[in-house]
């Protein structure tokens, strides 16, 4: 079964250490809170984190859908206990909407990314770069998405306009409902990779799933009138088999992505921005006030769009924001350790000097 889920002699490979300690690979198809579903060999086992596995995954994080991982089984319970999970060679990362900078895996071991938006009134150009900036990072091959072409009056117009932004990757022209673009869809996808759908709510994505397996098995809601956005129609993550051999993990409507370590990504979704700054005259030019900045020339000449250089600016300080946000975090988890561990010392001192101890 697992050889249907992308394993591989490679994946074998990193797996021999943990097949001496008498475990068996798998790999997370459906992500849950409590127990997740695990495709085996032996068959779809829900599996839960071994105790160890579940306090390190407090500071390093959780398994994700995507994952392989190796597992204790008990395959006549159908279930099973997850004691390790195999380096990921691609991951897909958020930072979660929350106070404490928490990193999200939402897609893991993943080839291909495929950036979701429509071409209705949800199309925004900002947030496109920042899902093409993530993508990009992830690892694995971007592939821009555009859905409802039948409700666009120019859909290839639209089309040119949005490759500006894709930073060379393949743009596709899509209708469910019209069966348009599909097969350049499957095209990207090769027997025993991995694909990922990302965007925002309403864009259109379970229909596209449901379209590429060709019954519905992702539930989908009408779009609001007053926005063209529609609800999370997924509640887990789900890695799917398709009909061509390839694989398809679906995850719920993602409305804000918060970069994380992005500076490659962000470099080349903007990399026409990245030239120009490499032509200033100062290789320090804060493009404000320096002569012979040419970051500011393109923008007086109207060669540089100045809301994609505002977008940009404010997306470099996003990524400047996060890693000071993970700095300080790792500082104050090292000052927590410290004192533990002088608690630990004090209290053994005390033990020592009292006899009665």
């Amino acid at each position: 079964m697992i050889g249907a889920y992308g394993w591989s002699e490679s994946w074998a490979q990193a797996f021999a250490p943990h097949e001496a300690a008498g475990h068996i690979p798998g790999r997370i198809v459906v992500q849950r809170r409590e127990a997740d579903l695990v495709a085996t060999d032996l068959g779809i086992l829900e599996a839960r984190l071994s105790g160890r596995l579940r306090h390190a995954a407090r500071q390093a994080g959780y398994p994700a859908a995507g994952d392989w991982v190796a597992l204790a089984a008990k395959p006549d319970q159908g279930s099973a206990t997850i004691h390790a999970v195999l380096p990921r060679r691609t991951a897909f990362i958020r930072r979660a909407a929350d106070s404490q900078q928490t990193l999200q895996v939402i897609a893991a071991n993943i080839d291909v990314v495929f950036v979701v938006t429509s071409l209705n009134a949800d199309l925004n150009p900002r947030r496109l770069e920042r899902f093409l900036a993530a993508a990009w990072q992830s690892g694995a091959r971007p592939v821009l998405v555009l859905t409802k072409a039948d409700l666009s009056e120019a859909p290839e117009a639209a089309a040119a306009e949005v490759a500006k932004l894709a930073a060379g990757c393949p743009v596709l022209v899509v209708s469910a409902r019209q069966g348009i673009g599909l097969d350049a869809i499957r095209a990207q996808i090769r027997p025993g990779e991995t694909c990922v759908l990302i965007g925002s709510s309403g864009v259109g994505k379970s229909t596209l799933v449901n379209t590429l397996l060709g019954e519905q098995r992702m539930a989908t809601q009408e779009i609001r009138a007053a926005d063209a956005r529609g609800r999370h129609t997924t509640s887990a993550r789900h890695l799917i088999l398709l009909p061509g051999g390839g694989l398809l993990l679906d995850t719920p409507g993602i409305r804000e992505v918060g970069l994380v370590e992005a500076e490659a990504g962000l470099g080349t979704v903007f990399e026409d921005i990245e030239q120009l700054a490499s032509q200033c005259r100062f290789g320090d030019c804060s493009h404000t006030t320096e002569p012979g900045c040419a970051v500011r020339a393109a923008l007086e000449a109207g060669a540089l769009d100045a809301a994609r250089w505002a977008h940009f600016r404010k997306l470099e300080q996003e990524l400047a924001e996060a890693s000071g946000a993970r700095d300080r975090a790792a500082q104050a988890m090292q000052r927590r350790r410290q004192a533990s561990s002088q608690r630990a010392y004090r209290a053994g001192k005390k033990d020592l000097l009292d006899p009665s101890a």
